[in-house]
């Protein structure tokens, strides 16, 4: 099997990490949270020649999946994720948008929501599912197990954690989530974040003064 290989697009004023998931050698993979910036991020796949099989949607506010039913429309694949429980914030984000004034993000109903323990995959690279609220009501990780490698969206940063401040957030229920679902994928797993650099779980757990006591 090959190195599972990833690709950041900085997507709206917001600079979300929408990431590109791809094979090197077959260059099929996936996409995860496409927030804006369609024309960019479509550039970018075909410069690579890279066939984007899906978007995954870690959860639904509008930096994170504002772009995604443009680009389901422009390549026609399927939208996947996030929990159901993410529904209203994905209804919403037209209405963020005009707030933001950030112009043609859309609304996007996903073809599929995502639970705790389901699997993705695209060709060998298999992921799991977790369900981590806290961000959001309705926030999923992607974990893949056999190169420690895991997409954690908003759940957890280089030296920090996701906002709770917005609605649906719940500051305790987010510590949850990374105490009971992120720190057990283990020490040496490294991750890409929704915003910023990456790292791995065991250097936040030794240094992220948000993690102490946990």
């Amino acid at each position: 099997m090959a190195m599972l290989q990833a690709g950041i697009i900085p997507v709206t004023p917001f600079q979300q990490n929408c990431t590109i998931l791809f094979d090197p050698d077959t260059k099929q993979g996936v996409i995860v949270d496409p927030g804006g910036d369609v024309e960019v991020i479509l550039e970018t796949v075909r410069e690579n020649e890279i066939t984007l099989q899906e978007i995954w949607l870690t959860h639904g506010h509008i930096d994170h999946a504002g772009g995604a039913s443009e680009l389901r429309d422009n390549l026609g694949i399927k939208v996947i994720g996030p929990h159901e429980d993410d529904l209203p914030l994905l209804q919403l984000i037209e209405q963020r948008g005009q707030g933001f004034q950030i112009p043609g993000v859309r609304n996007v109903t996903p073809d599929r929501f995502l639970k705790e323990g389901d699997k993705l995959s695209f060709g060998e690279h298999e992921f799991e599912v977790y369900h981590c609220p806290g961000h959001s009501p309705g926030h999923v990780i992607f974990f893949n197990r056999s190169q420690n490698f895991a997409h954690l969206g908003d759940v957890l940063f280089h030296g920090s954690i996701g906002r709770t401040d917005l609605p649906g957030g719940n500051h305790q229920q987010l510590l949850d989530s990374i105490r009971d679902k992120v720190l057990p994928l283990g020490d040496d797993v490294g991750f890409i974040c929704g915003h910023g650099p990456g790292s791995q779980i065991g250097e936040e757990r030794r240094t992220n003064p948000f993690l102490r006591g946990l």
